[in-house]
């Protein structure tokens, strides 16, 4: 059983120049601001969630990616107003973001 309620794992994979990868789209920007977030909201520690870096999660074709645990979720971003809308949707209200929802 986790010690949390959602373990979040964000792609920050970083490849060699000209291959995509999840870093290129800005994911270590957008994952400090998950985390930042997630702690202005007081929603992180145990029991609660925890937001952490990953490497490769081998999704670069939809990159850049997340994915929250333990329902196995995985998300594709664009921006911080992607990641607001899954923490006040999904992370808060338990409902998933269809639209960023990649299977």
């Amino acid at each position: 059983m986790s010690p949390y309620k959602h373990h979040v794992f964000f792609c920050t994979n970083q490849r060699n120049a000209g291959s995509d990868c999840c870093n290129n789209c800005g994911a270590s920007a957008l994952q400090a601001h998950a985390k930042d977030r997630i702690k202005a909201l007081r929603l992180n520690g145990e029991g609660k969630v925890r937001i952490n870096k990953a490497g490769c999660l081998d999704r670069c074709d939809f990159g850049p990616v997340m994915v929250v645990y333990p329902e196995g979720i995985w998300y594709q971003y664009v921006d911080q107003t992607d990641i607001d809308e899954i923490i006040d949707q999904h992370l808060v209200k338990g409902e998933p973001v269809e639209r960023l929802r990649i299977a």
